[in-house]
């Protein structure tokens, strides 16, 4: 059994109620429900009498350092088999680590710690590793983002990734850990025993200077399927480097998340390289980065080499005009594998997107999630993309949003929603201006047609 509520206030028989159904849950989240911590010490009890709860979600309430304190009797005690904990953004402080620290210690059946957005600092995160270096810790999963660290944290890190071989994920976006720290992290990844399969640090104030020993970890680490340094500023050569790793045999990339990373067009030459070449890369992001039509053009070639698997792409924000538009249509046309394009906010006006939807209707096309928001979009293309919309059943969601459609625009996409062929189960349609009448008319295709939500 399985509860999940959000965004709700408790009252107390609202409580009372939930209480009564939580004592059989395997599952529960309560994410923004105003919680305390008061409401975790009746927690504590339902962790200690409910064995088969394995999966406690709490983000977003403000627990304090009180109610983690509550929690974990719950959590220590013999009964317990918890297995994920998510107490992100709970209004948690240092004074929470030596409690989960004991948790950590006591509890092998707990794999999954996620305290991001809370001021745990590089004091209590020393605490909390103490407590993965224990034998009896088994923890696979860990989320630090906004946790106040510093470049001190990587020496308490290291010994506890010595020691936990256990362990594969690790996030540790949003703290000001720097070049330095991040080498010394990577040094410590590559020696480490654990089979690493997922490694975030975002906004980590990472540059070019430690991409070499990032490029070291893809080499030594074939495990890891998952790499984000978005949000750094890490340049063309920075990207040169982590191609090194990124292009070794013993690379297994899945996914690959480079946006806003000071990338111009130079950087599409060894991205269509590694998307032509590397057969287990599936997603990629490259939002915010001034790829411009030329880096584009080098991108979509990439696409239409059998050898690409590429099934997410994600260009967001690039600087792109229609003059990449029949580039990236050919690409449409030939890659069978794409499943998600998300080419937003670059300014291809509808001449661009007509070309897009030649692409889009080719049977090799199998798109089935197009973002088009804020692409200086105008009725005048709308008639193309309804008949895309009804002819492409492997099409379930389309953005539109922040382009001036109007009432006109609005009306042919609805047409199409209306058809029996019309596959599209979420459509975005964020600051559009239509009439009353059309909104009317959009209340209405929503009722008829229940499996549609339209976002406005």
């Amino acid at each position: 059994m399985e509860l999940d509520i959000q965004c709700e206030e408790m009252s107390p028989s609202r409580w009372a109620e939930l209480l009564t159904t939580m004592k059989s849950c395997k599952t529960i989240r309560l994410d923004d429900c105003n919680l305390s911590s008061s409401n975790c010490e009746d927690l504590s009890s339902i962790i200690n009498t409910n064995p088969s709860l394995t999966e406690l979600k709490l983000n977003n309430n403000e627990l304090g350092d009180a109610g983690v304190e509550y929690l974990c009797k719950g959590l220590l005690t013999p009964s317990c088999s918890l297995q994920k904990l998510w107490l992100q953004n709970c209004n948690l402080t240092s004074a929470s680590c030596e409690t989960l620290r004991s948790v950590l210690s006591a509890q092998p059946a707990l794999t999954e710690l996620h305290v991001g957005d809370n001021k745990l600092g590089t004091a209590g995160v020393k605490v909390l590793c103490q407590g993965m270096m224990n034998p009896s810790c088994k923890l696979q999963k860990l989320q630090l983002e906004y946790c106040e660290l510093t470049a001190d944290i990587v020496e308490a890190l290291n010994a506890a990734l010595q020691s936990k071989p256990s362990l594969k994920e690790l996030s540790l976006s949003n703290n000001t850990l720097g070049d330095t720290a991040v080498k010394q992290l990577c040094q410590g990844l590559v020696e480490a025993s654990c089979n690493l399969e997922l490694l975030h640090l975002e906004n980590c104030g990472i540059t070019s200077d430690s991409c070499m020993e990032i490029s070291a970890v893809l080499r030594n680490k074939s495990s890891l399927m998952d790499l984000s340094v978005g949000d750094n500023k890490i340049g063309d050569s920075g990207l040169a480097l982590l191609c090194q790793g990124l292009m070794h045999p013993s690379c297994k990339i899945q996914k690959l998340w480079l946006w806003d990373c000071d990338l111009t067009s130079a950087s599409c030459k060894d991205l269509s390289r590694l998307i032509s070449t590397k057969e287990t890369l599936t997603e990629i992001s490259l939002i915010d980065n001034n790829l411009r039509d030329s880096g584009m053009e080098m991108l979509c070639q990439a696409l239409k080499d059998p050898k690409s698997k590429l099934q997410e792409l994600w260009v967001r924000e690039c600087g792109l005009t229609a003059a990449c538009c029949k580039a990236v249509s050919s690409a449409l046309s030939t890659n069978k594998h794409l499943k998600v394009l998300h080419i937003g906010e670059n300014k291809l006006g509808d001449a661009g997107v007509e070309l897009l939807c030649e692409g889009l209707m080719h049977p090799n096309c199998n798109i089935q999630s197009l973002w088009l928001g804020n692409c200086d979009l105008t009725a005048g293309c709308c008639a193309t993309l309804a008949t895309v919309m009804v002819t492409k059943q492997c099409l379930t969601e389309l953005d539109l949003s922040y382009n001036p459609l109007d009432d006109e625009g609005i009306r042919k996409i609805c047409e199409a929603l209306r058809k029996p062929s019309c596959n599209v189960q979420q459509l975005i349609l964020y600051d559009i201006l239509w009439s009353s009448e059309v909104d009317d008319e959009l209340r209405a295709l929503e009722e008829s047609k229940p499996e549609v939500k339209i976002i406005s």
